[in-house]
């Protein structure tokens, strides 16, 4: 059993850009050559923060979200990726109090570090400010009584000068500044159209901008009374989330391949443990390298990523193609999140992709970002007609026809849509997305199965129904 007293912080900031990731992952890396068992987690829907968390520190990056996963389930998630762990940090997400739009707190870095009971630290960018920096920290800090606002890291000070102003203003704030890190170059860490490049794709590269991120933070951060504050989190009431075994086991264990390399770097590190629990053998595979599936595959998981930035290599590996487009026409269970989407359309940016869906994908200048409501339309691998989850969208490309539409000429392909989707609170209206074919089930939509546990029962169980037949 997992001792609930975990030493925990939580990195927020005042708005974004100010410096989390930096401070964050550094944080990690710090703690982890310092020989702590580090458990790295990212409030929010993020998957590529995590990757390079998961660089620092040695363990999978793991996601919180309120919105995805529901607020009772934060703590127990957190507690099951942080077994084993001597410290806990947690990166919030775009400003502290920033949360899904039209729902209050819900899903903000307040919201989970409440939720956790866990001191945070905020990360002001103090560039283009001296004694303001004092009223800034005061409001943060007392805006909500139940955050726990304990400590501030300054970034991007210019001088000694500077930093004197800054301390001096905060004396009489309360709250204790914990490392100063001076302006400097950006760090190596290249973006695109959906933010940092993924640790997949630059590994070496990334590795050293770790190391160094970590000496920033070693070089400018009083890790020991950082740890200390750690240590002052008070225990949590609630026991670690396991995934959930199925009341009747299935006979044998199916292989579920899913789909990792870097095109496809998007995945919760919970879909696989669920899978294991529900009576799968997992094997990861790379559909820019393997030429065939993994020996004995009864089902495919294929999650997000950037399939579009490897088009051609994707398009190049031929027998891959094929292999995929066979075990969807056989009837084999096949779930497809936004970059499986892609691969698995006829075309991809003109190039051909695997055909096991009678549409076309292409980038465009739109991005379309943001949490959805989402109900099954009808019967699939995946969910009963009804089933009703909350998802992600993120993604800066389109499938034409989308769900439901059927191109002039072209002959019925027998797609019926996923999901019908609602956008929130934020904005009114209704859609449909996705597609289910037989035993596919692919969607634009990024959902959580650790809050719907059902959905991987149910896919593991359409596996073990084909194996026998």
């Amino acid at each position: 059993m997992v001792s609930t007293a975990l030493p925990r912080l939580v990195v927020a900031a005042p708005s974004s850009g100010s410096g989390k990731t930096t401070v964050a992952t550094g944080l990690m890396a710090a703690f982890a050559a310092a020989g702590l068992e580090v458990s790295p987690h990212k409030v929010g829907p993020d998957y590529i923060d995590p990757g390079y968390h998961a660089l620092a520190t040695g363990r999978p990056g793991r996601n919180l979200d309120a919105y995805l996963c529901g607020p009772d389930l934060v703590a127990p998630l957190f507690l099951h990726g942080a077994a084993g762990a001597d410290v806990a940090v947690v990166e919030g997400v775009m400003g502290l109090y920033d949360g899904a739009a039209g729902l209050g707190e819900l899903s903000s870095t307040a919201q989970v570090a409440k939720l956790l009971r866990a001191p945070v630290v905020l990360v002001v960018d103090a560039s283009s400010q001296s004694r303001s920096v004092a009223a800034l920290v005061h409001g943060f800090a007392s805006w909500d009584p139940e955050v726990r606002v304990a400590g501030v890291i300054l970034n991007k000070v210019a001088s000694d000068r500077h930093e004197e102003l800054l301390r001096e203003a905060l004396d009489a704030c309360g709250v204790p500044v914990l490392g100063v890190l001076r302006r400097a170059e950006r760090m190596r860490t290249p973006s695109r159209h959906l933010g940092l490049v993924p640790v997949a794709e630059r590994r070496a590269e990334a590795a050293g901008a770790v190391a160094e991120l970590a000496e920033r933070v070693r070089s400018g951060c009083d890790l020991k009374a950082l740890l200390a504050l750690a240590h002052s989190a008070p225990p949590l009431p609630d026991g670690p989330w396991a995934p959930p075994v199925p009341a009747s086991p299935p006979r044998g264990r199916p292989v579920v391949a899913v789909a990792g390399g870097a095109a496809f770097t998007f995945s919760y590190a919970e879909h696989a443990e669920l899978l294991r629990a529900a009576g799968a053998d997992v094997a990861v595979f790379d559909p820019l390298r393997d030429t065939a599936l993994p020996p004995g595959t009864a089902g495919l998981v294929m999650g997000g990523g950037f399939p579009e930035v490897y088009a051609p290599e994707l398009s190049a590996n031929e027998p891959l193609r094929r292999a995929v487009a066979e075990l969807a026409a056989s009837g084999a269970p096949v779930a497809a999140e936004c970059a499986g989407l892609l691969y698995l359309a006829r075309e991809l940016d003109g190039v051909p992709m695997c055909g096991v869906l009678d549409a076309t994908a292409r980038m465009t200048e739109r991005l379309t970002l943001g949490y959805r409501e989402a109900v099954a339309v009808g019967d699939s691998v995946l969910a009963a007609a009804g089933t009703r989850v909350r998802g992600h969208e993120f993604h800066r490309t389109a499938v034409e026809p989308g769900a439901g539409v059927r191109q002039a000429g072209a002959p019925e392909s027998g797609a019926a849509a996923a999901w019908g989707l609602t956008w929130g609170a934020s904005r009114p209206g209704r859609r449909v997305e996705g597609f289910v074919k037989d035993g596919v089930h692919a969607s634009y939509l990024h959902v959580h199965w650790a809050a719907e546990p059902s959905v991987a029962q149910r896919f593991v169980g359409r596996c073990v129904e084909r194996c026998a037949a």
